[in-house]
């Protein structure tokens, strides 16, 4: 919104500098973007009257003139303006005038006639880019007068740039008011009177769309003079607003629109067949609009219209074939209210951005038409003559917008706003900014006005005390807060770390559907029941997961799918086991899961081109429970799962819990779930993953340490795991390191049997072991290993 200064001082005129109502604007929400004079720096321009007009006789495109500027002499001034003619008041440049970019007048000869001054146009005053001629000055203008005074030229044009929620402030009425609260004066408005008809002449109006158009005023003006001339002020005001002057009927609506912020039209009375329809656009309609571009209209789109053909965009724009021209004299004038929903978003699907559209689609006063008709009228009739008929409305007002009462609680205000501010002061903030205001115990009843779209809920409200009031008046203190120290156990591993360790190993973390395809999930759990949805998403998103792998497997295939082979993926989330005992028939259980294919390291030419292995897997696995510092608690066992190679698998238990699987995925599930290659897969419950034993300080030993390498000859159905444990317990607090360090089957050692080597390091902490300490513990292992696994020592 552009505006002139000094049209807003008509309104309401506070005792500031402009800087001082700039910051004011600015600090009440409204930001100003620029700020600039109106016209550039001139002086020695004065009002004069051409009292004498001749031809200049050596040369045709020029004239000779004498100059009335309210001295004893007249000017003599050669001008070549066409427009220049007796009787005309125009802006003279006397000798000493210095006009925009330094360009002082001096005394001149043009074709060997003298030239005491010059005749200015608006573009050599600096007050416009280009004129078809000099200036021409109202008659009433006095003579010799500055033209800088005349005009009130030093002026400012003030940009300010609304939120979409303050369509209230799109017109210098909601401008004044708002100077006018933030200051605690009075606005002056100008004397508005209903104008009473003089002919009769109507057009009859029908609101077929009441809910988009619910008031409609139409009012007819015959015998209007179009190509009178618009006055001089009203020019100067739109060009201050950024609007250029077109023709007196277009500069009256205009004005109205940056007056009261209603936006009007104008229709020729004679291009209009019968009567007015408010309606929506048949699809495929044509009309061609005022700037010459004919749209095909979408049914969606709001339309005036006669009784045969569309006559304007509503609340966007008008028509080019029932526009007002220079043969118009007879005229219907609009004004609407048309609802912000259906004119929101239509513009633009026409490419279009109307001042009009502007206004409607964020909130135009629904109150105001009645009154904005009349401004327009009385102007039009002062300008351009003829006669008014009666107004006809057309109103649906169950369809109007109902002005909402919001409660605004002194307590509620006080909290927000950190200050406590007196009843009287904050009624009157709200009086003066329209509201009517209804006092309650510690409460403000508060019923919106129709020009306020954005107040709804009580913190509007809020909003609007804190910005009137002013927030440099709130004190700055900052909030009090007691902050506790939050429980942290330290025993406690976040699964942020578990998704580190696994990144590090070159997986790259997934997240997919809980909802999973049940063929899927049949291939992988075939004798397992699970929850199938009502209404899936899709048929292959009807099953909730019974583990992550379906999830992750279906990203291994998409991936192979688009030639990626290595894949390392991993995911962390819930899994849904129906379980008749648990909440609701199902069972939530945390999980992280992973997924290996392809090859064990990327491509590169140093290294060798190897598959991945359960022993890979195994190992991301050990690197996890590793982070509980008590993998002692961890054991693999070999157990068979419905989705696992039954040769390549275990279960993963914890003190005696299984907590998990890992291995090869089964070759019969492959087809069904469409993998290429094998694939290793880890499951794992997180809530076992979360706690870790606490690292206990011990001492280190000072003294040598001492190794001692056993060879074991067990049948092949010893598990090596058992025996490691075995010797870990004989061995006591002396045996710090236990390695197997080989497994052997082949020559020198029977069918049916295998030998376990084994390295055991011997240290104690407070003194040095004798041979025979040693010896002892030595033989303490061999003789447990002999009679619990009936094994032999490997010669």
């Amino acid at each position: 919104m552009k505006f002139s200064e000094a049209w807003l001082r008509e309104w309401v005129n506070p005792a500031i500098t402009s800087e001082e109502l700039v910051e004011q604007i600015t600090m009440s929400g409204l930001e100003v973007d620029d700020v600039a004079d109106v016209a550039k720096p001139f002086s020695g321009v004065v009002v004069g009257e051409v009292v004498e007009c001749g031809p200049h006789p050596d040369a045709d495109k020029l004239q000779v003139t004498k100059i009335n500027v309210g001295e004893d002499e007249l000017l003599d001034i050669v001008c070549g303006a066409k427009n220049c003619r007796l009787g005309l008041k125009v802006a003279v440049a006397k000798v000493g005038a210095v006009l925009p970019g330094d360009f002082k007048i001096k005394k001149a000869k043009l074709r060997g006639v003298p030239s005491f001054g010059m005749l200015c146009s608006e573009a050599e005053l600096g007050m416009a880019d280009e004129a078809p001629g000099i200036m021409e000055l109202p008659l009433d203008a006095e003579l010799g007068s500055d033209i800088r005074q005349f005009l009130k030229l030093d002026d400012k044009a003030i940009e300010v740039d609304l939120t979409p929620n303050r369509s209230d402030c799109l017109g210098i009425r909601g401008l004044a008011r708002e100077v006018g609260v933030l200051n605690r004066l009075d606005v002056t408005e100008p004397q508005i009177n209903a104008v009473a008809p003089s002919i009769d002449a109507k057009v009859a109006v029908s609101l077929l769309d009441a809910d988009s158009c619910p008031r409609y005023l139409g009012r007819v003006i015959k015998n209007v003079n179009v190509k009178a001339a618009t006055p001089l002020w009203m020019v100067e005001k739109l060009r201050r607003s950024g609007i250029r002057s077109i023709d007196p009927v277009v500069d009256v609506t205009n004005y109205v629109l940056l007056e009261l912020g209603q936006p009007m039209h104008a229709f020729d009375l004679s291009k209009i067949d019968g009567g007015i329809q408010v309606r929506k656009a048949q699809a495929g309609e044509k009309l061609t609009l005022l700037d010459g571009n004919e749209v095909t209209l979408k049914d969606n789109t709001l339309v005036i219209a006669d009784d045969s053909k569309p006559l304007a965009m509503a609340g966007i724009f008008g028509g080019q074939d029932s526009g007002v021209t220079s043969e118009t004299t007879d005229i219907l004038l609009e004004s609407a209210f048309f609802a912000p929903d259906a004119i929101k978003g239509i513009a633009r699907q026409y490419g279009l951005h109307t001042d009009s559209s502007h206004r409607f689609e964020r909130g135009v006063d629904y109150t105001l038409q009645a009154k904005a008709i009349e401004r327009a009228t009385q102007l039009l009739l002062d300008i351009v003559g003829g006669e008014a008929a009666d107004v006809v409305e057309a109103v649906s007002e169950q369809n109007l917008p109902v002005a909402p009462v919001v409660t605004l609680r002194q307590a509620r205000l006080n909290r927000v706003l950190g200050v406590e501010l007196a009843v009287d002061e904050v009624t009157e903030i709200l009086e003066r900014l329209g509201l009517a205001v209804e006092a309650k115990d510690d409460a403000w009843q508060v019923t919106v006005p129709s020009y306020r779209f954005d107040i709804s809920i009580e913190v509007d409200l809020i909003e609007e005390v804190a910005r009137v009031y002013g927030y440099n008046n709130i004190p700055n203190v900052a909030p009090q807060a007691k902050l506790t120290m939050a429980k942290h156990k330290e025993a406690k591993i976040s699964l942020d770390k578990l998704r580190r360790v696994l990144v590090t190993r070159g997986y790259q973390e997934a997240i997919t559907y809980s909802f999973v395809d049940p063929k899927i999930q049949t291939a992988l759990y075939p004798n397992q029941e699970f929850l199938t949805l009502p209404n899936p998403i899709s048929a292959d998103m009807s099953a909730m997961r019974l583990g992550t792998w379906p999830g992750l497997l279906s990203s291994v295939v998409y991936n192979q799918n688009r030639q990626q082979p290595r894949v390392r993926l991993f995911e962390s989330g819930l899994k849904f086991v129906p379980n008749k005992e648990a909440e609701n028939g199902v069972e939530q259980v945390p999980v992280i899961g992973g997924v290996i294919t392809g090859t064990r390291s990327g491509e590169h030419w140093t290294l060798e081109t190897t598959g991945v292995d359960f022993y890979d897997v195994k190992a991301d696995v050990e690197a996890l429970l590793a982070l509980t510092s008590d993998l002692a608690s961890f054991e693999f066992k070999a157990e068979t799962h419905s989705a696992l190679h039954p040769g390549q698998s275990a279960a993963i238990y914890r003190h005696g819990k299984r907590i998990g699987f890992v291995g090869a995925i089964h070759p019969q599930a492959n087809k069904p779930i469409g993998l290429k290659g094998k694939a290793f897969l880890f499951e794992i419950e997180l809530a076992t993953l979360l706690d870790s034993r606490i690292p206990q300080a011990t001492a280190v030993s000072k003294f040598p340490a001492n190794r001692r390498d056993l060879a074991f000859i067990v049948k092949n159905e010893v598990k090596s795991g058992e025996v490691l444990e075995l010797i870990k317990k004989v061995g006591g607090t002396d045996l710090v390191d236990l390695n197997l360090f080989d497994v052997y089957q082949g020559q020198g050692v029977d069918d049916g049997d295998k030998s376990l080597a084994v390295a055991l390091t011997i240290q104690n902490v407070e003194r040095t072991l004798e041979d025979k300490d040693i010896t002892a513990l030595v033989d303490a292992v061999v003789d447990s290993v002999q009679q619990q696994f009936d094994a032999k020592l490997r010669d």
